[in-house]
Formats: structure tokens, sequence, C-alpha cells
């Protein structure tokens, strides 16, 4: 009779280790069949979207009729499209004070807005400069609401946008603010968007004057 005693224990510590084993399984189906689903989201997994954010550079078969640049300041990435297609993903670098949108000479931070390329220089130490046409007429408004800038400022960007120029770059708002090369590590420009000498060798030959550009938050 004590040895069947003794047994129990046993017995028990069995029984218990497949059950807590059986529970297990089937909590593990069921997390992996719902997170299949997109039922289960984690803060620490990145969401899909993000993971296929790769950098990259397929060049055309022929040269795009119309290109377009998109930049994503909070990802830090920079998109080029040729005739509506994504053909290049960069990384870049922002302004020395990336948060927020760019209102004033000297605050270091980059433009938000719809853009075009104005001004291009091939003679920096940056290695190529495709300079955007910001201030733009929201920019100049919203200035202009605030008092940074008076109406004859405002009318002179406005006309430049509107025929798709220069814009005045020496008012209170600031200006040559552009894309262009000598790193894509950290945040140093004084509002720029800086890419690598070598992305920017690559984007120049897809960035023609007008060339739209969006900047996103």
């Amino acid at each position: 009779m004590k040895n069947k005693y003794k047994r129990f224990p046993v017995l028990f510590l069995i029984f218990g280790l497949i059950l807590i084993g059986t529970i297990s399984t089937i909590s593990i189906k069921k997390y992996t069949r719902a997170n299949a689903n997109g039922k289960i989201t984690s803060k620490s997994i990145l969401p899909q979207e993000n993971k296929n954010k790769k950098i990259f550079f397929k060049k055309p078969e022929k040269s795009p009729d119309k290109t377009s640049i998109k930049i994503y300041k909070s990802k830090r990435i920079m998109e080029l499209y040729g005739d509506g297609y994504l053909i290049g993903r960069f990384k870049i670098g922002l302004g020395r004070n990336p948060q927020g949108v760019k209102e004033t000479e000297g605050d270091n931070k980059t433009p938000e807005g719809d853009y075009y390329i104005c001004y291009i220089n091939s003679q920096t130490k940056y290695t190529y400069f495709l300079g955007i046409s910001y201030p733009n007429i929201e920019d100049a408004q919203n200035a202009l609401n605030k008092n940074i800038i008076n109406k004859s400022e405002y009318e002179k960007i406005k006309s430049a946008a509107e025929n798709k120029r220069q814009p005045p770059w020496n008012t209170p708002l600031g200006g040559a603010v552009g894309i262009h090369g000598g790193g894509s590590k950290y945040d140093w420009t004084y509002g720029c968007v800086a890419l690598s000498n070598e992305d920017i060798n690559i984007l120049k030959k897809y960035a023609p004057l007008k060339t739209p550009v969006e900047i996103y938050k």
C-alpha cells in the first residue's frame, strides 16, 4: 500500500506536465492563426509597410518622361518616381532641428509641403545642389498672417510659385533650401535634405528643373 501511495505524486506531476504542454500548444496555435489574420498587433513589431522600406535604386530601362520626388521626414527616406513608378529609395539627413515646419531664416528646420526644383548648382562642396521652391504660397500665407513678411513679399513669392520660378530667398522666411550630398548618417544641415554623394549623383540625372518635390512630416 505504501508503494501505491508513493506513486500518486509522480502521477499527478506527469499529468500536470501533460496538461500544461497541451494548453501551451493550443495557445500558440491560436496566436499564430490570429496574428496571420492581422488580429494581433505588437508595438515591438514594425508594420509590414515599414519592413518593406528597403533602400534601393533600380535604373529604368528608358529615361522617364516625368519624374517626381517624395520625402518622408519622420522616416528619413526619399523616394524617386519615374512615370509614376517607384525607381529608388534613399536614406536622408535633415536640418539640425528636424521637428516641425520651417517658418523663418535660421530655424534649421526642413520645410513640409509641395515644392519643385527651381535651381541647380553643380559647383558646390556638397557635390550637387538641387534647390527647392521654398517658400511656397502656403508658407508665405502663414508668414503673412503672423506678420513675419509683408504684403509685397507675399506677392513676390506667390508670383514666383504660380510661374514655377525660384521664389525670393532673401525674406525673413529664409531660402536656399534644397537637396544635396555630403552624407545622410544624421541630421546636420541648416534645413536642407542631405543624401550620400553617391545618391545625389544618381538623383541629379532624374531631377531637372520643375521636378515636383513633396515633403511630408
